[in-house]
């Protein structure tokens, strides 16, 4: 984004720039000066704001813009005869004057979703690789936030090892399963996972607040006959459903449905969300989709229980289409990651014979996130320097 010319407008209390072929954009004075870039209003170090809005006298108002030689934007804010300076590029990502979405189902720019075609370009690392935290590791880590998943190869068939996966990025969420946990067959067992049934598409642990946004599941040994892992993408799913369906969709995002787990001696979890959990602007923010742990809906209104039930069999249904399903075999020394808020995982049921066994554990998408920013902005500041 370059910038060619500014002008004030609304008596200051506004602006619109210019951008060379490109559009125009508008600012609000007001924003302006609480989002100022100079040390007297953020902390050189972390960027946190040093001020308040008390701090901003509400009449604040524009006295002057200008573009500067170098495509940046010079203001001048009264009554604090301030001066602040924003680059081209800060406003280019932090613009608001773009036209919102009028319906409900948004999803965020930084999000592909996907269908079976992923089976052909599945986003993969070596361990080896990943450990050297470099560009190439950033890459694996957009992908599961692009995708919502991503698989790793060449892990040491070690018990714990996903635990040193998870630290590359951020820190492992710990619950009542323990640091981590095992997937193979148990007699008498917890949880239905830990059976050589199959399992339906599914988020994982609905029942809590928060739900942990990672897990994490790696291969030690799988020498049964099936037990095929499949991913889902919710998301577009939930495109799909809205397509198809707009009042199933309306539905299944206006109404919020219970999960319940009660496991051994003093576990019992409760949440309530929506199948569908939007944002107030309409973008979708998370899925949480678990028959097992569906507890009885009790907050839709008698009058609309038929519909929702439809909805609901609808959503179902469109999980269960074979072209949604991205399928594959996990091998010893394999691990796959997905976004426990947007993808699901499943299993197709495997026999008694030979051995199956996995090891799963939570992490949170915020650990994971700044890491990625923080190997981005590397890479920026490499771009630059080479400039």
């Amino acid at each position: 984004m370059t910038l060619e010319t500014a002008n004030i407008l609304e008596g200051g209390k506004a602006l619109s720039v210019q951008c060379k072929n490109g559009p125009t954009a508008r600012f609000h004075a007001m924003w302006l000066r609480d989002n100022a870039l100079d040390s007297e209003t953020r902390a050189a170090g972390n960027g946190q704001r040093l001020i308040t809005i008390l701090d901003i006298p509400a009449e604040t108002t524009l006295k002057s813009a200008e573009v500067s030689e170098g495509g940046d934007l010079v203001l001048s804010f009264i009554p604090e005869n301030k001066e602040v300076v924003f680059p081209s590029n800060w406003l280019r990502d932090h613009s608001y004057d773009n036209a919102k979405l009028d319906t409900k189902g948004w999803i965020g720019d930084r999000i592909n979703t996907w269908d079976s075609a992923l089976n052909s370009s599945i986003p993969t690392i070596d361990y080896a690789q990943a450990q050297r935290k470099d560009q190439e590791f950033g890459s694996w880590l957009r992908d599961v936030e692009r995708y919502g998943f991503a698989v790793m190869t060449g892990l040491p068939t070690t018990s714990g090892t996903l635990i040193d996966v998870a630290e590359l990025f951020g820190y492992v969420r710990e619950t009542n399963y323990g640091k981590f946990f095992e997937v193979r067959s148990e007699i008498n067992p917890v949880n239905l996972a830990y059976t050589g049934l199959g399992l339906q598409a599914h988020t994982d642990n609905p029942y809590r607040d928060p739900v942990p946004t990672l897990q994490l599941l790696s291969c030690l040994e799988n020498s049964a006959d099936g037990g095929d892992s499949i991913v889902v993408d919710g998301f577009k799913a939930a495109e799909i459903l809205r397509k198809e369906s707009p009042e199933s969709f309306n539905l299944l995002a206006d109404y919020p449905v219970r999960f319940e787990y009660a496991g051994t001696d003093g576990v019992k979890l409760r949440a309530k969300r929506p199948t569908i959990e939007l944002g107030p602007d309409g973008e979708i923010l998370s899925i949480r989709f678990n028959n097992r742990s569906s507890a009885p809906f009790t907050d839709i209104p008698f009058e609309e229980m038929d519909r929702f039930y439809t909805a609901y069999r609808k959503y179902a249904e469109i999980i269960e289409r074979p072209e949604m399903m991205v399928s594959f075999m996990m091998q010893p020394g394999d691990l796959f990651i997905v976004d426990n808020t947007r993808v699901m995982h499943a299993r197709k049921g495997f026999s008694g014979a030979g051995t199956r066994w996995l090891q799963g554990c939570y992490a949170d998408k915020d650990g994971l996130l700044s890491t990625l920013s923080s190997i981005e902005s590397l890479k920026d500041l490499t771009r630059e320097a080479a400039q």
